[in-house]
């Protein structure tokens, strides 16, 4: 089914909904996928698009957390570490094992990493990717060419999981509607019903591409919405007090050749207390991040000046081609929902908060799920669809989401090939090019994507704007945003075909698409 079908549905029909699921980001569409697979009937509104949020601003790593495991968090740590497996095992279409490498410029460095990071393989388990071990300076040469070189002593390799964050849920979202689940976007959550006795038992929602709205009847309501968790809460209980700490994380994306190989690099103390990476990603690199406390809730977060120039000071130190603002191809930030201490007054850094995700159940039965990150993202699902069932008394089924192949599932991609993201998708994809060779044409002489590309986001991937295109399912802003601004008005004279908009559209869809994108090119 359609989104226009599945909303078609939502106002023609009464429903009651087993569990009703507001966000559709990481954790959303992981509970989505949970709650159907045990056989629970299953909505999810999302107000916006999928993993518009933070959800599709992350550092594209699958990880246990190396620097959790500095600051003693060894439970995170493992759990993140078991989930990094599961992940690599049911998405070996987006997820891969990545090598990172720690330069050590001082006598003591290789032992002490190379010890720390043995624990880390250990508390993996069966599911370690590869042992850490210390590397000759000639092997670090050769591994990263643009290392500084001078006081170099040697390193440490040690594995990882990195992925591509937005594909994975849009692949979770097809996952979820493949098993029974009703999952829309640009359906905003306006107020919460309640039953006589007070308790949560469903949801008014609006259609922000039509502005109708219809009601959703449900037993146990889920708050799933990273940044946006408090407002939901005040829906509830406008006394409640913020559960939610933002913090803003940057990251640069630039030319690959600013490492000049495969391998990552982790830088393990910058300035600010915090660990830098360096990771490949496409064609590309991924430089970052920062930690800063924000006061805004915002969609689309701007980077700060200071936080361009810290990841540009640091990254400077460890590579001889320094990254300049003039080679950025993109800036982008993302809001961290930190789940921060009830105690807490505001004393504590960002960076100090644990990461571990926070589960809230309301005297009304309202389910809040928070924090934690995306390496976590089923685990926190089943933990939520528990704590619901918990609360709601519904009759308990086990969480099968542990061997859930998602949608897309495909072993040993070809990674050399860009379209390797589509999985088992690529061959129907590509014959649908094949039988209509116009789609099979280059957007622009610039860009190797195409328009069969576009078609496929809009009748497969619910794509209904050209920022979720553009943004969210082939990536381009993120590689390169001045590009993907060159695109724009191709892409929406495609999509406007497909869906049947006019010319107004297509000229406001492209405005508003440059007046993003401006935000993530480097002034």
């Amino acid at each position: 089914m359609e989104r226009e079908d599945f909303l078609k549905d939502l106002k023609d029909k009464k429903h009651q909904w087993d569990f009703i699921i507001i966000g559709g980001g990481a954790t959303g569409l992981g509970v989505a996928a949970d709650a159907v697979t045990r056989g629970y009937k299953t909505l999810l509104l999302e107000q916006s698009d999928f993993a518009k949020g933070t959800s599709s601003r992350s550092t594209k790593l699958v990880h246990g957390g190396v620097r959790y495991l500095q600051k003693g968090d060894v439970a995170l740590v493992r759990e993140a570490l078991r989930e990094r497996g599961y992940l690599l095992r049911n998405a070996p279409h987006l997820v891969k094992n990545q090598r990172f490498i720690i330069s050590n410029y001082r006598w003591w460095e290789k032992p002490f990493y190379t010890i720390g990071l043995t624990f880390y393989d250990l508390l993996s388990g069966r599911m370690s990717l590869g042992r850490s071990l210390p590397m000759s300076r000639s092997s670090v040469i050769k591994s990263i060419p643009q290392i500084v070189r001078k006081g170099l002593k040697g390193g440490v390799v040690y594995h990882d999981g990195q992925f591509d964050d937005s594909r994975l849920a849009v692949n979770l979202m097809q996952t979820a509607i493949e098993k029974g689940a009703t999952v829309v976007n640009y359906t905003k959550v306006i107020q919460l019903l309640k039953s006589p006795d007070g308790q949560v038992s469903g949801v008014v929602a609006v259609d922000e591409l039509d502005g109708t709205q219809f009601t959703a009847e449900g037993k146990c309501i889920v708050n799933a919405t990273g940044i946006f968790v408090d407002s939901i809460i005040r829906m509830d209980n406008p006394e409640e007090k913020p559960m939610v700490r933002p913090s803003q994380g940057v990251h640069l994306v630039v030319d690959r050749s600013f490492l000049g190989g495969d391998d990552a690099i982790m830088v393990p103390k910058t300035s600010d207390g915090r660990v830098l990476f360096g990771v490949p990603w496409h064609s590309r690199v991924i430089i970052g991040t920062t930690d800063v406390p924000v006061k805004e809730f915002v969609l689309e977060p701007r980077a700060l000046d200071e936080e361009v120039d810290f990841i540009l000071e640091t990254a400077g130190r460890y590579l001889e081609k320094k990254p300049q603002r003039s080679d950025v191809l993109c800036v982008f930030a993302g809001l961290r929902p930190l789940a921060a201490p009830r105690h807490d007054k505001d004393g504590a850094k960002t960076q100090e908060i644990s990461r571990s995700h926070k589960m809230l159940v309301s005297p009304s039965g309202l389910v809040t799920i928070t924090g934690g990150k995306w390496t976590t993202y089923r685990k926190m699902a089943e933990d939520t669809v528990n704590a619901g069932i918990r609360a709601k008394k519904l009759p308990f089924r086990p969480c099968r989401t542990r061997d859930l192949k998602i949608h897309g599932w495909y072993e040993n991609p070809d990674r050399t090939n860009r379209m390797y993201i589509y999985g088992s998708d690529l061959d129907e994809l590509m014959q649908m090019q094949k039988e209509n060779p116009e789609w099979a044409e280059k957007l622009n002489g610039e860009s190797d994507f195409t328009a069969g590309e576009v078609i496929w986001a809009v009748r497969k991937e619910m794509a209904r704007t050209v920022d979720d295109v553009l943004a969210r399912r082939v990536r381009v802003l993120y590689l390169d945003a001045r590009l993907s601004i060159s695109l724009a008005p191709a892409v929406a004279g495609i999509m406007a075909r497909e869906l049947g908009r006019d010319k107004e559209w297509i000229r406001q869809q492209v405005e508003e698409y440059t007046n993003l994108a401006s935000g993530y090119v480097m002034s």
